[in-house]
């Protein structure tokens, strides 16, 4: 099913979305207010879902910017794409966590990204599907493409809780917080508290009570994803936001550096998925940048990776 209408100024920006659940969907109407993709593609094993949000979307195209929108449950579709974002998986349930996903989804991703790559070995992946770090590795090693190529959403949304909560308690908008959650976008993740500031200013400078508010801003960041899914039963307008937001600085090459889950080698040359601040370009991911840990946080992120290593070993056996 394809509805045309004349194209927008971002012509040639095809995006690509497989799994049209509340995220996948979600994601195509942020991507349609914000106008950066020329062709909005759907793609669902469930044809008759994917024909349906195309057809609520086209209906408020009055009201933005002319955007194809193509519906379907053939991968055929994803031809030509320059980003195809993977929300593909089952999903998250309050009392379980993203690991417990991986056995389930590395079987999914074993059927969807071979079908990607055979009609569009040109285009960026990324994933979004959890355990994230994991299932962007899965995809990393299913697909063979560079690793610039292939990325996951990461810790951006869990950095944006961050300054959102950072914001609420120090009343200063977010936009003037400069603070990163690195690692596992998952239990395992830990806050670069080394080097957070407030318009270049230490956090100190904002509270007498600082390593206890940190700490207490740190639960609440962990628990804010386990509290949205028991109070409506999943996450996806704020990572619809983070997607469309890593989109836009890919189509438009602005260098913005982001906490994308990315390839990268321990100390003994292993690979593996996890976020650090990477700079995102149109060709994807142009440098991932060196971090400088304090003591404690070195601690943290080699448990961090320790976590995904074993993970990533499980997915592996279940792959070959």
């Amino acid at each position: 099913m394809i509805f045309n209408r004349q194209l927008n100024l971002n012509c040639g920006n095809k995006v690509a979305i497989i799994g049209t659940g509340f995220v996948g969907s979600t994601t195509a109407y942020s991507l349609m207010l914000d106008g950066i993709a020329s062709e909005i593609v759907l793609i669902d094993k469930d044809k008759k879902l994917a024909q349906g949000h195309a057809l609520d979307l086209m209906h408020g195209m009055q009201f933005t910017n002319s955007t194809n929108i193509i519906a379907g449950d053939s991968f055929e579709l994803v031809a030509d794409a320059k980003i195809v974002i993977v929300t593909a998986g089952a999903a998250q349930k309050s009392d379980q966590s993203r690991s417990e996903l991986l056995n389930t989804n590395v079987n999914i991703f074993k059927n969807i990204i071979p079908e990607i790559v055979k009609h569009n070995k040109d285009c960026i992946l990324l994933i979004v599907t959890n355990p994230l770090d994991v299932m962007t590795y899965v995809a990393y090693k299913l697909s063979g493409f560079e690793k610039c190529k292939v990325f996951g959403t990461g810790t951006v949304l869990d950095t944006s809780r961050l300054r959102y909560l950072m914001g609420q308690e120090f009343k200063i908008s977010p936009k003037d917080i400069n603070a990163y959650i690195l690692g596992e976008h998952g239990d395992s993740q830990f806050v670069w508290w080394s080097h957070a500031n407030i318009a270049g200013m230490p956090i100190s400078n904002f509270t007498q009570d600082e390593k206890d508010l940190l700490n207490k801003l740190y639960k609440k960041v962990k628990d804010l994803v386990y509290e949205v899914i028991d109070k409506k039963g999943a996450t996806y307008f704020a990572i619809a936001t983070v997607i469309t937001k890593i989109i836009r600085a890919i189509l438009t090459n602005q260098a913005r550096v982001l906490t994308v889950s990315s390839v990268v080698s321990d100390e003994n040359g292993k690979e593996l998925c996890i976020s650090v601040p990477t700079v995102l370009r149109s060709g994807g991911i142009c440098q991932v940048l060196n971090i400088d840990l304090d003591k404690q946080e070195q601690l943290l992120w080699d448990k961090s990776c320790s976590k995904i290593k074993a993970e990533i070993a499980q997915a592996l056996d279940i792959i070959y």
